[in-house]
């Protein structure tokens, strides 16, 4: 078996499962998100924690995802919950698996996702006084608005006139070839 039908049958249909790339993923309720957790490590085996972030969706969800492994029967397991992006809070995980915490440190850091009795939930990479969390889709980059981007998209578009190319001829044809320039 997969996981898939111990899965279902535990959880009912309080799990939205569905496959992709020959990979299993499993959504849940933050409520179940602890249980879910749990019961791939302890009863499919599913003992390697990999990653753990987060995903912005606006305008209402941050999606949390964990990808777990079975190293005895290679088996990958992507799992998912949803918290709402005005109260974004999930239990934490770090009593499962200890190495989401250091993750779940950066989703904290970086969506603002708050992982409620975190044993040490402060920042992990940002600068002390750093406000906001880059991440987030409605994050403003103060820097672009400070000093605007370099790189135009279009000709014209940075306010210097259309690009210029350098005219060049193909090898070995003469420089006197072709028509006047204007």
């Amino acid at each position: 078996m997969t996981g898939q039908e111990e899965i279902a049958e535990r959880f009912g249909d309080r799990a939205q499962i569905s496959e992709s790339y020959g990979d299993t993923t499993v959504d849940v309720a933050p409520a179940d998100w602890i249980e879910l957790l749990t019961y791939v490590r302890d009863d499919l085996d599913h003992a390697f924690f990999d990653w753990l972030t987060g995903v912005d969706e606006p305008p209402a969800d941050f999606v949390i995802v964990a990808h777990v492994y079975n190293p005895t029967a290679g088996r990958r397991l992507l799992l998912r919950t949803r918290v709402p992006r005005d109260n974004p809070h999930l239990a934490t995980a770090v009593g499962v698996y200890r190495g989401a915490n250091w993750h779940e440190r950066e989703t904290y850091e970086m969506f603002g996702v708050i992982f409620d009795d975190h044993p040490n939930l402060v920042p992990l990479l940002l600068p002390d006084g750093f406000e906001g969390h880059p991440l987030r889709k409605d994050f403003i980059l103060a820097a672009r608005v400070a000093k605007p981007w370099p790189g135009a998209k279009e000709p014209g578009e940075s306010g210097h006139g259309a690009p210029s190319r350098r005219k060049t001829l193909p090898p070995g044809v003469p420089a006197d070839w072709g028509p006047p320039d204007a």
